[in-house]
């Protein structure tokens, strides 16, 4: 992965950018910056990455109109960087794992993460075809006064029961794991979402014990308990 600090010193149009904040990304490089003085987050795609980088192009473009997604200023093909909007506001996992938050606090959050889902499935349907977002994890949102979205390049042709398992296991997974908290928030998490869309959502224990599953090959030192939880949601459902 390439550091911004050679984007913003050796291409001329970034020379004026002044690096705020270096923003996690696991593939890319991203950075809050201010360019011209105005606020903006850098998203250099590694080469190679042009398809990815065109898929999150294309979902900002068409959906930043009707959804709590970010805009883009600019699309520099050149130099495979995207220019978009900063959002202000607190990252949506620290504010899951807050222990200073009531439990109260954070379902109302998850009601408001279940709307953001079925606004973007809802936008992005097609003839009974859907597009999700992938990568659903909780630091890909941000709440302010409400919830915004993030980082799409993962997004694709899917079912929308692959989005709700994946921030399940995302909600589970984070720093407590698998704590009472934890699963009372997915189940609000599912029931908000199914309220408002029925019969979307079938056969969710098995997708967020496969979703958790996949977390090993980025987790291998906790493979023993990912293992024990998913084969107990799978089988016992969340309580």
């Amino acid at each position: 992965m390439k550091n911004i600090e050679e984007l913003t010193k050796n291409i001329k149009k970034y020379k004026n950018a002044v690096i705020q904040k270096n923003l996690k990304s696991k593939k890319n490089t991203v950075a809050y910056v201010t360019l011209n003085g105005k606020p903006r987050v850098l998203k250099w795609f590694v080469p190679g990455f042009k398809r990815q980088m065109n898929t999150e192009n294309e979902i900002l473009e068409r959906g930043t109109s009707k959804l709590n997604i970010p805009t883009v200023y600019e699309r520099d093909d050149e130099n495979n960087v995207l220019i978009i909007s900063y959002i202000i506001g607190e990252n949506l996992c620290d504010l899951i794992n807050n222990k200073s938050i009531t439990t109260s606090e954070k379902e109302r959050l998850m009601i408001l993460l279940a709307d953001w889902f079925i606004d973007f499935h809802n936008f992005f349907k097609k003839d009974e075809q859907f597009l999700i977002r992938g990568d659903s994890t909780l630091r890909n949102f941000i709440f302010s006064d409400r919830i915004w979205g993030l980082d799409f390049e993962e997004s694709r042709s899917g079912r929308p029961l692959e989005d709700i398992g994946g921030m399940c296991a995302s909600i589970l997974t984070t720093d407590p794991m698998f704590t009472k908290e934890k699963l009372q928030l997915c189940k609000k998490f599912i029931d908000s979402y199914i309220e408002k869309a029925p019969g979307r959502i079938l056969n969710i224990n098995d997708e967020i014990s496969y979703s958790i599953l996949e977390k090993i090959q980025w987790r291998p030192e906790q493979e023993e308990i990912l293992r024990k939880y998913s084969n107990i949601i799978r089988e016992k459902g969340i309580p």
